[in-house]
């Protein structure tokens, strides 16, 4: 897959184009991309997905602006996965923000993407203040060249698919639904870094990977780190000793004694165990990392 960012240069070729945040690639996002990728090879086409760093909502009101479900790196790697061969990563800034609608379709779509077909949602809507929506897209088409669909929302197991949906899974806890409606498990990756070693002090040393942004879930948590193996993990903002700013997720891994320091790990959750706590001293501490550890491997065995 081959990936842009910043300003466009107007491709090579024409396209089958799908455009949104993709957050999660979820279930209905892959149905998007799905039915890009079948038409592309229809009509001979490149597929190809616009997407925006950072997300629309984060350039606005980034305090009001939802967790992340997915680093930029993530959903890069997903949507990869999901056979598309390019994506154009559009830096979402004022000046991005303050295109016309008009425009938007000119430079973004025939210009700069040579977009010959085009999927969206029903509800898109893009260009300044959101003028621009399906309608617009189905007037300017014939004009430009280019066809346009929209797709009706994926619904799985009575639920309307959406990363909004996602996230209020994960943050009541629910693993197995943010799975189910994701159609992959739910995956957090960073790179470990030097912590205060508090870990290692108490008997259960753990990985250390600082979020440069809230998650959507926090607590006590049964993981598998890909390569690495089982453990058990908490993401929250250490309350006991040593309280950070940003939550950090801290990875005691139950059958790994290696240095993991600089290392770039994916860590799969698999079930909540409870909520993050602060305690009355190391020892009261000690005593719940080791029933978690006990908890996390008992639910790995019955269902391992």
């Amino acid at each position: 897959m081959v990936v842009t960012h910043g300003s466009l240069q107007r491709a090579p070729g024409r396209c089958a184009l799908t455009i949104g945040n993709f957050d999660g690639v979820h279930r209905g996002h892959r149905a998007l991309i799905e039915r890009v990728c079948a038409k592309a090879r229809e009509l001979e086409l490149t597929s190809c997905v616009l997407t925006f760093e950072p997300h629309p909502r984060e350039f606005f009101d980034p305090q009001a602006a939802p967790a992340r479900l997915t680093r930029l790196r993530d959903k890069l790697e997903l949507i990869d996965a999901a056979g598309v061969e390019r994506v154009h990563v559009a830096r979402f800034d004022r000046r991005f923000a303050s295109l016309p609608a008009q425009r938007f379709i000119e430079e973004v779509l025939v210009k700069g993407l040579a977009t010959r077909w085009l999927l969206v949602g029903r509800d898109f809507r893009f260009g300044a203040r959101r003028a621009g929506d399906f309608g617009a897209l189905e007037a300017q088409a014939d004009r430009h060249g280019f066809e346009v669909e929209s797709m009706a929302d994926v619904v799985f197991d009575g639920t309307r698919v959406s990363s909004s949906a996602v996230r209020a899974a994960l943050a009541a806890g629910d693993i197995a639904s943010a799975e189910r409606l994701l159609g992959h498990p739910y995956t957090i990756s960073g790179r470990v870094a030097h912590g205060a070693k508090l870990g290692r002090s108490l008997g259960f040393p753990t990985a250390n990977i600082v979020l440069r942004r809230p998650p959507p879930l926090a607590g006590i948590f049964v993981v598998e780190v890909d390569g690495l193996g089982p453990g058990v993990a908490s993401i929250g903002r250490r309350p006991t000793v040593n309280p950070v700013p940003l939550p950090l997720l801290e990875v005691h891994l139950f059958d790994w004694e290696r240095d993991l320091y600089g290392e770039h790990l994916r860590v799969r959750f698999l079930k909540k165990l409870r909520d993050e706590q602060k305690y009355d001293g190391l020892d009261a501490l000690r005593e719940a990392i080791a029933r978690d550890a006990r908890q996390a491997r008992e639910y790995l065995v019955n269902h391992g």
